[in-house]
């Protein structure tokens, strides 16, 4: 099937005979190719820089500039056609000066028209399988730039990743990357990076509206010499510039960088394979950076959110004080009884090394554990004499009342164990439901041992404190009973070692006698 106009191979035809320019051009474009002719080597360089050409076949022996000459031009410039050379003088040493030089093959004159077939064919088939090793190195390439960038948030190693890769694929001698400022609209150069074989050279100062204009019109940036002057802000490029491309990086739609590279290697000109090449490492460094820049607002939302949660916790602290006070306002005889049963279940739940969350609800649940008593009349909850069996049901209702009001409060949700159950018993025989043994939450199982311990070494309407030595006595003798045996055997030995602190530190007036 012959190949359509635009699939088509072009082929360039170098000779000084019109005779055999004629002939080539006629039988190739029968066999399918798209063929143009030029009569000398400096009209031929003149149309390869001109336009692409998958191959060239020139004569050897030319006016002006021979074959050999052409082939040296065409590798210093780096114009990337593959070469069959003609000759009517074929010697060994002509084939291997040839070859040395960047030719494919050579060709005999006369030659048979059948033989010229055969080594285009051959040579575009090797055109073929090389343009497909540099687009797997490409994509090779493409792929090892996406997984460095992916693992990872750091802006200024990506842009280093990029921009090595940049100078790797198209052999630049020097790449930069600017980046725009959302705030001012200005770009500013974030990082340069210096071929390790390359001189270094004064980079000249891009000219982004004049960029950005172009982009903005879908004419790619690729300019050679002294025609890339216009690109930079220098009244001209410096003199020793060789080419010069740039492509934008885009988010959405909108521009938010430049990768721009330079080359100061005479005859070392960037393509169009080039700067589709980079067009890609900037589409791959643009989608890296938007990433980027969602992880540091998301680090700096989540930021926000544990201020907010501190806010919050201190809020509760804050919340957890207003009820404790307002519960011993009502109270002359227990006024600072929350504290030092919050003080006293820090002892057991550090002794029983807690978690520190676990032993902070512990502490505010000391806190909080009577705040049910707010429901209670303050004649009853100040009665000297022994309470009536009627009073003593109202007086039983404190700990449900306290379930009651911390209920609607989220914050105040862990706290609620403590309240509720620090009156249940190890034995079952508590209230107000009859929990027994490890059935009893924790919070409330400390806090019963806590609570006991502060009321009978406290001054109560009913009968003055009593002695510390009393109060632990109770507490050892109702172990298995009232309280968890391991709790209450872990407490007494623990309050004396606090006991002994709190003398160390000169406290003794926060010991109970």
């Amino acid at each position: 099937m012959a190949a359509t106009p635009q699939d088509a191979a072009r082929i360039l035809v170098v000779d000084d005979e019109r005779v055999i320019r004629e002939i080539l051009a006629e039988f190739l474009t029968l066999e399918g190719f798209s063929v143009n002719t030029v009569e000398d080597g400096e009209k031929a360089l003149t149309e390869l820089r001109l336009h692409p050409y998958d191959l060239l076949i020139t004569d050897l022996k030319m006016p002006r500039l021979s074959g050999l000459q052409l082939l040296e031009k065409i590798e210093a410039e780096r114009l990337g056609v593959l070469t069959v050379l003609m000759t009517g003088f074929g010697t060994v040493e002509t084939a291997i000066e040839a070859m040395k030089k960047g030719a494919y093959d050579y060709l005999l004159k006369p030659f048979k028209v059948e033989e010229v077939i055969h080594v285009v064919e051959r040579a575009l088939y090797r055109q073929r399988l090389q343009a497909e090793n540099i687009r797997l190195r490409e994509a090779l390439t493409i792929y090892k730039v996406s997984e460095a960038i992916a693992l990872s948030h750091d802006i200024e190693k990506i842009l280093d990743v990029v921009l090595r890769a940049a100078i790797d694929e198209v052999k630049a001698d020097i790449a930069t990357l600017h980046l725009r400022d959302p705030r001012s609209g200005h770009y500013e150069e974030r990082i340069k990076i210096v071929a390790s074989d390359a001189k270094p050279a004064q980079v000249p100062s891009p000219a982004f509206g004049v960029m950005t204009e172009q982009f903005t019109q879908g004419v790619p940036i690729l300019a050679h010499g002294g025609k890339a002057s216009r690109f930079f802000t220098e009244s001209a490029s410096p003199a020793e510039l060789a080419s010069f491309a740039a492509v934008p990086l885009q988010v959405r739609g909108d521009m938010v960088g430049v990768l721009n590279v330079f080359s100061f290697t005479p005859g070392k000109k960037f393509d169009e394979g080039h700067r589709k090449m980079l067009a890609v490492l900037a589409s791959r460094a643009a989608s890296a950076l938007e990433n980027a820049r969602l992880y540091g607002e998301l680090v700096e939302t989540n930021k926000s959110l544990v201020q907010a949660n501190l806010s919050l916790e201190e809020m509760f602290q804050q919340t957890v004080a207003g009820f404790a006070q307002a519960l011993e306002e009502s109270d002359m005889y227990t006024r600072g009884h929350s504290e030092r049963v919050a003080v006293y279940s820090e002892v057991l739940a550090r002794g029983l090394t807690l978690p520190e969350g676990e032993i902070r609800r512990v502490v505010q649940a000391g806190v909080m554990h009577d705040v049910g008593k707010i429901g209670v009349r303050y004649d009853m909850l100040n009665k000297p004499g022994k309470l009536t069996p009627e009073e003593v049901a109202v007086f039983r209702q404190h700990p449900e009342k306290g379930k009651r009001i911390l209920e609607p409060v989220p914050c105040l949700h862990g706290l609620i164990d403590g309240c509720w159950c620090h009156h249940e018993w190890f034995d079952g025989r508590g209230y107000p439901r009859g929990l027994a043994g490890q059935a009893i939450p924790i919070v409330g199982r400390i806090v019963a041992i806590a609570d006991a311990y502060d009321a009978m070494t406290s001054d109560r309407a009913y009968r003055r404190a009593l002695a510390h030595e009393i109060a632990i006595g109770e507490i050892e003798r109702c172990a298995g009973t009232q309280f968890d045996p391991e709790l209450s055997d872990a407490f007494v030995k623990l309050i004396e070692v606090w006991r002994q602190q709190m003398r160390e530190r000169g406290h003794d007036s926060l010991i109970p006698r």
